[in-house]
């Protein structure tokens, strides 16, 4: 029996859907029979029975899911049905990524951080500490003043050209003498009442008195003669020049500094120069100092021929200390900032360029060492004071004589670290 009309098998109606040549209207269309789906049943409830657990399913019913099955589980799972196989509920489910706990993380980050800080700073340190060259020995200086308050630095720039070329020596107009002297020297007294420097001319009058001989051990006695203070240094080194400073003013050193002429113009360089506001014109053709007035900066060569200046003042070698507390107050200040600590560009390279040409007593320690730059740049921040020793005004061939009183005053001012009110020269 055909269900479908005429045309729709290629009968005489002709195509289905196509209209048809016929006289005969198409008639209706036959639908194919669709088996509807039973609904699944309700569970039957039963009533509590004597000593049960209240309503329950009735016995054989199946609702269609299986125990530990997960709605929405996914698809067919391999060797498995539709529903999960034998791998159970957990077919295809995806367990959520736990939320990342940031608490956890920067206490990780910031101790991560402060184990490679402690790890370099340790490093630099040993590295700058190994740097040190610890070469004078304070113990062979015989009959010290007592000490007292504070911590006072002997600074003492030499025209040592140990490690220069000569190439060097033309460029910063050293001249390419033998051996070293001393240059400049200075007592900077760091304590409570603010830092305090004092320039000792190298041209002072001052008397040698016993010392023992840093190399030979044997001990030379006083014999009452003066000469300049420089010649101390020229006669036995650091050792006798703190005697002689000692003897002369009653304070004690506690420390000792000195650099040479091509170390200082490395550190300048090291640091990017230093600026400088220089009130007069001036020049010099033994240093090399061609300076115009006003604020500049200055790099090694130029600084090294501003602090070495002397025949262009007419005050000689005082105009000269003035100049050499200027420039190193103002070298303390612009290197002990925290944008050259903090840079290890300007770090590395300062320090290495300032240890490998220092010279020190042995028993200083780069916290000491440290403390004497800050205390340097106190001078320049209005804390300190700079001065030059207080002179009397006269010579003795042609050296110059101490105010025996007042430097008496100042040396007491330091020792009880109470504020300097002496005026120096």
């Amino acid at each position: 029996m055909n269900d479908w009309p005429e045309g729709r098998n290629g009968g005489p109606g002709g195509r289905y859907g196509q209209g048809s040549a016929g006289p005969q209207p198409e008639g209706a269309r036959a639908m194919p029979h669709v088996r509807r789906r039973p609904a699944p049943q309700q569970p039957r409830r039963i009533p509590p029975q004597p000593g049960g657990q209240g309503y329950g399913e009735a016995p054989g019913y199946d609702s269609g899911y299986s125990s530990g099955q997960v709605y929405g589980g996914g698809g067919r799972q391999p060797g498995g049905g539709g529903h999960g196989g034998p791998r159970g509920g957990d077919a295809g489910y995806v367990r959520p990524r736990p939320a990342p706990d940031w608490g956890r993380r920067l206490k990780v980050g910031a101790l991560t951080l402060v184990v490679v800080v402690l790890a370099v700073s340790v490093g630099t340190y040993f590295w700058a500490d190994g740097k040190l060259k610890r070469e004078v020995d304070l113990s062979k200086v015989i009959d010290r003043p007592a000490e007292g308050d504070g911590t006072n630095y002997l600074i003492v720039g030499s025209d040592s050209r140990e490690g220069m070329t000569d190439e060097d020596k033309k460029k910063l107009h050293t001249g390419s003498a033998e051996g070293k002297r001393t240059d400049s020297m200075m007592i900077l007294h760091d304590g409570s009442s603010g830092p305090t420097l004092v320039s000792l001319p190298r041209d002072s009058n001052v008397e040698i008195p016993s010392f023992v001989g840093s190399e030979s051990g044997k001990k030379y006695e006083a014999t009452g003669r003066t000469v300049k203070l420089n010649a101390a240094y020229a006669e036995d080194g650091p050792e006798l020049l703190v005697r002689t400073v000692e003897f002369n003013t009653g304070l004690r050193i506690d420390h000792y500094v000195e650099i040479g002429f091509g170390g200082f113009a490395q550190i300048v360089d090291a640091i990017g120069g230093v600026e400088l506001d220089i009130p007069k014109a001036f020049k010099d053709k033994k240093s090399g100092a061609d300076f115009q007035a006003g604020k500049q900066t200055l790099n090694g060569e130029q600084s090294l021929a501003f602090v070495r200046t002397r025949y262009a003042f007419a005050g000689s070698d005082l105009d000269r200390t003035k100049n050499q507390q200027k420039f190193l107050a103002a070298l303390a200040s612009q290197t002990a900032t925290p944008s050259t600590i903090i840079n290890p560009f300007k770090l590395y390279p300062t320090l290495g360029a300032g240890l490998d040409t220092l010279i020190v007593d042995k028993d200083m320690s780069l916290w000491s060492l440290a403390n004497m730059f800050f205390a340097m740049k106190g001078v320049t921040g209005g804390d300190g004071t700079s001065m030059n020793i207080p002179l009397t005004g006269q010579s003795v061939n042609g050296n110059l004589v101490w105010d025996k009183d007042k430097v008496k005053q100042l040396v007491e001012q330091l020792n009880n670290d109470d504020k300097v009110t002496v005026k120096g020269s």
